[in-house]
């Protein structure tokens, strides 16, 4: 079959034959065009693929298919009868003044603030003695707020900023260059994605990009030659110089950063999510050559910290968890490298402030932080108000003073003041938000995954709450790229804890909780592990009372969609409701889009092996689908994410609606002007409303408002 020509052949088809499609939820899902021609051949196996037409995102036909599916879910969420009621529950809750921890640049301390609602955070700045100004606001960059800031940076003398604005969530960017004084742009506005501008004085700075897509999406076209550049302010972008990277060794994502004196220029390449090379350039001496400090991309490294005489770099390199070496700036290969910080157990994390050198340690996913000198000796023990997630710490070297954010699944995210001579913390901002931490308990527990490893979960809930398997209980993963999930306090599941819910986190093996081994259990030949320690999850869950099968919601997002997917493929009586959000669920093609192809390190591609491919064909949720019932599942992506294109969740939902036996509904909800995430206050609001909305909804729950 071909594909349809116009929109009006795609709308007609879909009314046509919505009927055939029709489940007794009274949704009238759209018989989506199968082209049955469409076939790859990998190792000898014909795979067939019969919605790729909705892999072209600037088709018109692409469009219709993506409004009629829209007007779908929004008529199905528009009967719920509470909806409204959570919707103003949430915003009720989100609206309280929001603070970032200050920073100084020049003369002037900035910091960001939102009022409670606005679309975007604020950016202000004050002088000694003088009232707060608003220095930049990201809410006039658009009447309907889908043009969002999204990183600033400062020249050393503070006179000039450069900043990055994403449109409609994108991840290619527009970098601008303002007058700090003036507030006047002085500058061409570049065109950027994964970077930020690194100032070498006030004259220049240094970013990142990708060749210039030939042909097709540019949110969808193949992204894998990224290049380091320099750029003199007041000249065109086409005439700025290249610094790293070339189009005969293609690197995938290459940084640049200047140190603090601006003496040196560090780069960072890799080819994908884990390793990655490490050279620098001496800015004191024009035309010096290139300097390899790590020339292989077998582990990860980053320089934290430098002065005249060492580089401090945090390195996995026959450290699993990290540890800190110092190596002498005027040589500094690997044979030079001195630990000062030696690897414990627990995962390291390291910053600098005023001098020091933090240590932010990990233990089961949760924070202790030490102070030290650039000699690695120990000064103190920083300490935190409790069990939870702490980050921060970072400053210049000339500060006496550093911040930090502290926040737990209880504990909205507080800013601290440390006096870095004496270690002494202090709060500089509380939220207002309408919470009280003592009404509720956050407990940490181990259970057994299928092979035996123990997994660590969080489980969160309202003291006194009955364990007898009658509460709702979303459990969120991850498990992927060694990031980890420590707790974080979110607005949002205050709607289900309030309203008698339990809310369970658990650290899967793929993530960084445990440092690279527990991330390389997770991987390739091994992904299998994470899905197997998210259903065990649910079967403690449901085993310990805290929850039953059918009134548990699973949710993840971007891996996590991958996860989510896989296991109500591999497992469909695993819950009762699932929510995808921004998934990898076609494994098979998933390197063909945008950068995708870095992600080969978690994942190995279709192509480089015939067992990786029938590892991966045996779990992508797209090409496992089959003719049974499901739970009721919302899956989400939006028009502008060009990070995990929409084409995955577009042609997983058109399966899913085709093949779902069962009477619960399949939504896909598709977000316009949007990316990888929400891009303003207004469309979290809405996102967080049409969750809770389904999934109290298809539980048969009420809540209570």
């Amino acid at each position: 079959m071909k594909y349809l020509s116009t929109v009006a052949c795609l709308i007609c088809f879909i009314a046509c034959n919505s009927s055939d499609n029709q489940k007794q939820t009274g949704i009238h899902y759209p018989s989506t065009t199968k082209d049955t021609s469409v076939k790859d051949t990998y190792f000898g196996k014909e795979i067939a693929d019969p919605y790729r037409w909705l892999e072209n995102d600037t088709s018109a036909e692409t469009s219709a298919w993506v409004k009629v599916e829209n007007d779908i879910t929004q008529g199905y969420l528009a009967t719920i009868p509470f909806r409204n009621a959570i919707k103003n529950r949430y915003k009720s809750l989100y609206n309280y003044e929001k603070y970032s921890s200050p920073f100084k640049e020049g003369n002037y301390t900035y910091y960001f603030k939102n009022s409670g609602l606005q679309n975007h955070n604020v950016l202000y700045r004050e002088a000694e003695g003088k009232e707060p100004e608003v220095f930049l606001d990201p809410n006039a960059f658009s009447k309907d707020g889908t043009v969002a800031l999204s990183e600033i940076r400062f020249s050393k003398d503070g006179s000039r900023a450069a900043y990055n604005i994403s449109e409609g969530g994108s991840d290619w960017q527009k970098l601008l260059v303002i007058d700090a004084t003036t507030k006047q742009i002085i500058d061409d506005t570049l065109l950027l994605k994964f970077s930020a501008a690194s100032w070498k004085g006030n004259e220049g700075f240094y970013y990142s990009t990708y060749d210039t897509i030939k042909g097709g999406s540019r949110l969808s076209g193949i992204t894998e030659n990224h290049k380091l550049y320099y750029h003199k302010i007041g000249t065109p972008q086409s005439r700025d110089q290249l610094v790293f990277g070339s189009d005969n060794t293609p690197l995938r994502y290459v940084w640049g950063s200047v140190s603090e004196d601006e003496k040196w220029l560090f780069i960072s390449g890799s080819t994908e999510t884990y390793g990655n090379n490490l050279y620098m350039i001496n800015l004191g001496i024009p035309g010096s050559k290139l300097i390899a400090v790590v020339a292989d991309m077998n582990n990860q490294h980053g320089v934290v910290y430098s002065d005249d005489s060492f580089l401090y770099i945090l390195t996995d390199k026959d450290a699993p968890t990290g540890k800190l070496i110092r190596t002498p700036v005027i040589n500094p290969a690997i044979e030079n490298w001195q630990t000062i910080i030696a690897p414990k157990p627990e995962v390291l994390d390291v910053s600098a402030a005023g001098g020091s050198l933090f240590c932010n340690y990990m233990k089961d996913a949760l924070s202790s932080v030490s102070q030290y000198d650039t000699a690695g000796k120990m000064i103190r023990e920083i300490a935190l108000p409790g069990k939870g997630t702490a980050y921060g710490f970072s400053g210049k070297k000339t500060e006496k003073e550093t911040y930090y954010n502290f926040t737990s699944y209880i504990h909205p995210s507080t800013i601290f003041r440390v006096d870095i001579e004496t270690g002494k913390s202090s709060i500089y901002k509380k939220p207002g938000v309408q919470f009280n931490s003592g009404d509720y308990e956050s407990n940490q527990v181990f259970y057994t995954s299928k092979d035996g490893t123990k997994i660590p979960m969080m489980i969160t809930y309202k003291k006194g709450l009955k364990l007898n398997g009658k509460n709702p209980c979303l459990l969120y993963g991850y498990g992927g790229f060694g990031a980890s999930i420590t707790p974080y306090f979110s607005t949002s599941q205050i709607i289900l804890l309030e309203n008698g819910g339990v809310y369970a986190v658990a650290n899967l093996r793929g993530g960084g909780e445990y440092g690279k081994e527990w991330h390389d259990q997770g991987i390739k030949t091994k992904k299998q592990n994470v899905f197997d320690d998210f259903i065990a999850a649910a079967q403690y869950l449901v085993d310990n009372k805290y929850t039953s099968r059918n009134m548990l919601a699973i949710e993840g997002g971007s891996n996590g969609g991958l996860l989510v997917g896989a296991c109500i493929t591999q497992q469909p009586d695993m819950c009762r409701v699932a929510i995808a959000d921004v998934g990898v669920l076609d494994m098979l093609r998933y390197h063909k889009f945008t950068a995708g192809a870095g992600w080969a390190y978690d994942y190995g591609t279709s192509q480089d092996s015939k067992e990786m491919f029938e590892y991966l064909l045996g779990y992508s949720p797209l090409h496992n689908v089959r003719d049974t019932g499901y739970p009721a599942t919302l899956i989400s992506t939006a028009d502008h994410d060009d990070r995990v294109v929409p084409a995955h969740s577009f042609k997983f939902a058109a399966t899913l609606q085709e093949k779902n036996k069962s009477d619960n509904p399949v939504l896909i909800r598709i977000q316009t002007n949007a990316g990888h995430g929400s891009v303003n206050t207004e469309q979290i609001i809405e996102y967080v409303t049409d969750k809770w909305s389904f999934m109290f909804y298809n539980m048969g729950i009420k809540p209570g408002y």
